[in-house]
């Protein structure tokens, strides 16, 4: 299963995509977390629904210092989890 989110709210400068990062790596997730330049948080992330669960409660709660206000949610053919990789920032130095 393939998942991408797009999260609203105050999510940048805040520590959220290392927050996701260690989330998703925990759960031995593939894919990636990324700001955009809107001010939101992207993220695509496969494997197992049920962990794909576990990161979606996590993201919703927020890291601290965050607020998460809207979380857009698509589920994505599950051919793109072909091209991920272990989970990563892109976009971080």
């Amino acid at each position: 299963m393939v998942l991408h989110f797009l999260v609203r709210g105050r999510v940048q400068g805040v520590g959220f995509r290392w927050y996701v990062h260690r989330e998703a790596a925990e759960l031995g997730l593939r894919g990636w977390v990324r700001n955009t330049d809107g001010g939101e948080v992207e993220a695509v992330a496969a494997g197992d629904p049920e962990d794909l669960a576990e990161l979606r409660h996590a993201i919703r709660k927020g890291s601290r210092g965050s607020r998460v206000d809207k979380v857009v949610e698509h589920e994505l053919d599950e051919a793109e989890a072909e091209k991920l990789g272990a989970f990563a920032i892109e976009g971080a130095w």
